[in-house]
């Protein structure tokens, strides 16, 4: 392959909206394991939040995907493939986008907890600014025995 050839590739890869009307592998092979892909993510959307148990399950799938892309994007960049290897490894590549695009928009639950542990650091430093402004009122109280 020609080194502007593999250019073009990766700029598919990096652009704006490539995953727009891409599908989602049916599936695909990590770690010499077949998944598959497209079942799991449609399956893991059918529900409105990723159930507790599942969790852990998911975050693996995300992790293992990333690194399968990064390591089909590295074989791209490095490899000693051919063009029709490189358009192979593109679809994949932004397959493997899209599934993590629908994965990671599966969050409310992981959005409302951030929220709640915002909330109470925002109070904890609410409450430690208002015990300096006050001259730490409750030590004073302490040492008189109240």
């Amino acid at each position: 392959m020609q080194p502007y050839e593999r250019k073009q590739l990766l700029e598919r890869i990096g652009r704006e909206g490539a995953t727009v009307g891409a599908a989602i592998p049916e599936e695909i092979t990590v770690q010499d394991e077949p998944i598959d892909l497209r079942a799991f993510v449609f399956e893991i959307k059918r529900r409105e939040t990723i159930p507790q148990g599942q969790r852990e399950r998911v975050d693996q799938a995300k992790r293992n995907l990333r690194r399968e892309r990064l390591e089909r994007v590295e074989r791209i960049e490095e490899g000693d493939i051919d063009r029709a290897e490189g358009e192979r490894l593109v679809e994949t590549v932004i397959g493997i986008d899209r599934a993590l695009n629908a994965l990671e928009s599966l969050g409310p639950t992981d959005l409302e907890r951030e929220e709640r542990a915002q909330q109470t650091a925002d109070k904890k430093r609410w409450m430690r600014f208002l015990q300096q402004a006050l001259g730490n009122e409750d030590d004073a109280a302490a040492r008189r025995g109240r």
